[in-house]
């Protein structure tokens, strides 16, 4: 009898550990489902077996999602102003059907905070897609779309470790902007820029979402051999971008790790003290 009991409480103790590494395991690898534990949340596999029967919603700049998205998604920016009213009217279209949420990728919050914000303004079944467009575009090719074309090749999609070797600090940046073959890009928005150009005459303005003028620069970076430098506000769409550069051809360039903010911090602990 003791034996048996001692067996029984073995087993309850390993299933417990097992249990707890496992929700550990998830915890790391996706960590705004603590933050948000209110937000139901899909899986990858669970959201291709149900995709023909929920709307899908992107929740990404608008630059991104024309990037890489999954095929079929709406584009609802999160940071747009009408973000709540047209989530209102795509719940009263869709009345029975549930509204999947996605954004970059797990460790992106964007997913959460828009299924968040939806259950506060009482918009109901909204669900997060939390392992985001790059395990999806990874693992489903047929159903994504990169650069306005589907399937996509896999091999095409950037790695963290590619990106990264695009990266310089804003020291490196600066040291690199200062030469005659370089030609500086200011990728921000109206409402981010100053009123000033900071690097001067080899300074130009292209909003990521202008594809005429961007390319135009593109294509002037590469036909006289420039090398291009390129910066946002915090270095968080840098990535994206490096999908249209690569698919101009272009392998001269490089992007400002942490943006401008970066480079405002740098400044201010060289003569702040």
């Amino acid at each position: 009898m003791r034996r048996v009991q001692f067996l029984s409480i073995i087993s309850i103790l390993t299933l417990q550990l097992l249990s707890t590494s496992a929700f550990s395991k998830t915890d790391s690898e996706f960590p705004g489902r603590k933050l948000y534990l209110a937000v139901p949340v899909i899986e990858l596999e669970e959201l291709h077996k149900q995709k023909s029967q929920v709307v899908v919603v992107d929740v990404r700049s608008k630059y991104e999602y024309k990037t890489l998205r999954i095929k079929g998604a709406i584009n609802i920016p999160l940071a747009s102003p009408d973000f709540i009213s047209r989530m209102s009217a795509l719940r009263k279209e869709h009345a029975s059907k549930s509204i999947v949420v996605y954004c970059n990728g797990k460790t992106c919050m964007k997913s959460y905070k828009a299924a968040s914000k939806c259950r506060k303004k009482n918009i109901n079944n909204v669900i997060a897609y939390d392992a985001g467009v790059m395990d999806w575009a990874r693992q489903y090719p047929d159903e994504s779309v990169l650069l306005g074309k589907s399937p996509i090749n896999p091999n095409r999609l950037i790695s963290k470790a590619n990106f990264k070797k695009h990266l310089i600090t804003p020291e490196k940046f600066e040291e690199k902007g200062a030469r005659k073959d370089s030609l500086i890009l200011d990728v921000r928005d109206q409402f981010q820029r100053e009123g000033i150009s900071i690097f001067g005459a080899q300074e130009r303005r292209a909003p990521l979402d202008d594809n005429k003028m961007m390319n135009q620069f593109i294509h002037q970076a590469k036909t006289k051999g420039k090398t291009l430098l390129i910066y946002d506000q915090a270095g968080k769409q840098a990535r994206w971008l490096m999908y249209r550069l690569e698919d101009k051809g272009l392998k001269n360039y490089y992007f400002m790790k942490g943006g401008i903010s970066a480079y405002y911090d740098n400044l201010r602990k060289q003569y702040i003290r």
